[in-house]
């Protein structure tokens, strides 16, 4: 059976290091590498033993609206709020946290939207 793997899951942003910087902190682990490409952009990619990269790269165009995709984030070591105040110190902010679901859905500086979830 043929079959494919995911590679890197690509982010659009203006600032691809410093979104690079913010995702290695928020998930504590990874190695961060730059790269350009033949046209002359620069990427920074935040590589894992255990997955896909995270592949940030520059596009000059704003963000126009709702994440097709996000990433769900689940804390090791410490609770869902502890890891939301953890996060919004490290530069994410807080969109919005219902009453009735168990996640909380923030944005990376460039206003990339993720959601915590409580531990597995």
């Amino acid at each position: 059976m043929t079959t494919t793997r995911v590679l890197a899951v690509a982010v659009d942003c203006h600032r691809p290091g410093l979104l690079a910087e913010f995702w290695a902190n928020a998930l504590g682990h990874g190695e961060t590498r730059t790269w350009t490409d033949s046209h002359g952009l620069t990427y920074h990619q935040l590589d894992f033993d255990d997955g896909p990269a995270l592949l940030f790269q520059p596009v000059p165009e704003g963000k126009s609206g709702k994440n097709r995709l996000h990433l769900d984030l689940a804390p090791v070591g410490r609770d869902q709020r502890a890891e939301v105040e953890r996060l919004v110190v490290l530069g994410a902010k807080v969109l919005d946290d219902p009453p009735d679901d168990p996640w909380v859905v923030l944005a990376d500086p460039e206003g990339n939207e993720f959601c915590v979830l409580p531990p597995r």
